[in-house]
């Protein structure tokens, strides 16, 4: 069931930001401040915010319109929550990509340390494992299974021996293939390495914002004889809507920062080895 933070109420103590009562803010400084108020006070309506704003309710529903679609929150009945307030709403691809782009890639280039020439990897949708296709131009004669469209393109031609597509229903707004739960098995797939992302990290393990999808990846952790975890800070301490694997199922985590202490204990009681990725 989802859980709404109780928004704290617009008071008459909290004065507008300067310029805006008089409407005369320019819109995208408009915009970026109302997500952040969003985020800070975890709902806003509609009305708090024409007041808050100084401007019509036209435009107001329409900055968060335009804001749904970049992912920075999500509308409700009169007004709107941060994104991350619904454990089953997912970021768009796009949004994805950009969004921590340089730990992402970081993480990549870390990661395919770890793999060695002549491996069959099997890796999954996301942004972060699309970084790590492009960073494999190192590595030598790699069999590649994958249902993440964006892969097969990027992949260094010197790099893979073969590159194969698993099939299914294709998803446009992740660009992935997603095919029956049984499909590792029924296809007698064998991997050497599972490279995965995720959408959170929590004590209880990893998870992903789509049932059909947490599931695939669940069959790819399961044919894999070891899995990498690509998961950039922002996931930690968020659980998404589906449950993929415990920390006991997973050897590797590549992160670009120490992880809480709780998740932290977790992963050192489970021995999964974690590699911390920092800025240069």
């Amino acid at each position: 069931m989802t859980s709404l933070r109780q928004a704290a109420p617009a008071s008459p103590a909290d004065p507008p930001p300067t310029g805006e009562a008089s409407g005369t803010v320019l819109p995208a400084l408009r915009q970026s401040r109302l997500a952040n108020l969003v985020r800070e006070r975890g709902q806003m309506t509609v009305s708090e915010l024409v007041a808050l704003f100084g401007v019509s309710r036209d435009t107001i529903r329409r900055d968060l319109d335009l804001l749904e679609q970049r992912g920075r929150l999500v509308r409700i009945h009169g007004g709107a929550i941060p994104s991350d307030s619904l454990v089953t709403h997912e970021i768009p691809l796009n949004t994805r990509m950009q969004a921590h782009d340089e730990a992402k890639k970081r993480i990549a280039r870390a990661a395919v340390a770890l793999i060695r020439d002549g491996e069959t990897l099997i890796v999954n949708g996301g942004s972060t494992p699309y970084y790590f296709a492009i960073e494999l131009g190192e590595r030598r004669d790699l069999t590649i299974v994958t249902n993440n469209l964006r892969i097969p393109p990027v992949v260094p031609p010197q790099s893979a021996r073969a590159v194969y597509v698993l099939g299914g229903a294709y998803w446009n707004s992740p660009q992935v293939t997603i095919g029956p739960i049984s499909f590792a098995a029924a296809a007698r797939i064998n991997a050497d390495t599972a490279v995965i992302g995720v959408t959170g990290i929590t004590v209880d393990g990893l998870s992903i914002a789509r049932l059909e999808e947490a599931e695939v990846t669940s069959g790819m952790i399961g044919v894999a004889r070891r899995t990498i975890v690509l998961a950039d800070c922002s996931k930690f301490q968020f659980a998404a809507f589906a449950h993929v694997a415990a920390f006991a199922q997973i050897q590797h985590l590549v992160t670009d920062a120490d992880p809480p202490p709780a998740i932290a204990a977790a992963l050192e009681q489970a021995d999964v080895q974690v590699m911390v990725v920092p800025p240069r």
